[in-house]
């Protein structure tokens, strides 16, 4: 299985320089459809509902007190540990949340059930460290898959 570090290495070889906030995003939302659209996921590592939305710490730990990152920035990760079917996936994430800016896309994983549902009554900016789930995550968003046009 490939690592969060391999996602995000993947991502910055295709987008490029991209804010440390917009690649978090990115790779929360490369997660949650390789769950809906290959039922399995695309790294072991946990996703925290934090203030800015979803956050893999693991990844954070890397990029911490950096606005912007790049493939440069990162000596762990590996792309070439995705399959194709994965690669495939990421591109489909890409291709819709990618023009997005880092704002927009915490704007919209704020709106989402999985982050609400694990940050419960905390106060909008407040400190937290609880997971969101696979489950939490595949149960959403194949939801949202699935609706009826």
């Amino acid at each position: 299985m490939a690592t969060v570090f391999d996602v995000a290495r993947y991502i910055l070889e295709k987008k490029g320089e991209i804010t440390a906030m917009k690649l978090q995003k990115l790779v929360y939302y490369s997660q949650a459809w390789n769950l809906v659209w290959n039922e399995s996921e695309l790294f072991e590592e946990r996703i925290e509902a934090w203030a800015n939305g979803a956050v893999v710490r693991d990844l954070y730990n890397l990029h911490k007190g950096k606005f912007k990152v790049n493939k440069e920035s990162f000596t762990e990760g590996n792309s070439n540990a995705l399959t194709d079917s994965e690669k495939e996936n990421i591109d489909k994430v890409l291709d819709f949340y990618g023009d997005y800016t880092a704002q927009q896309l915490s704007d919209i994983n704020h709106q989402e059930d999985p982050w609400i549902n694990a940050r419960g009554d905390l106060p909008a900016m407040a400190i937290c460290n609880n997971e969101i789930t696979r489950d939490a995550i595949f149960e959403y968003h194949s939801g949202i898959w699935n609706e009826p046009e």
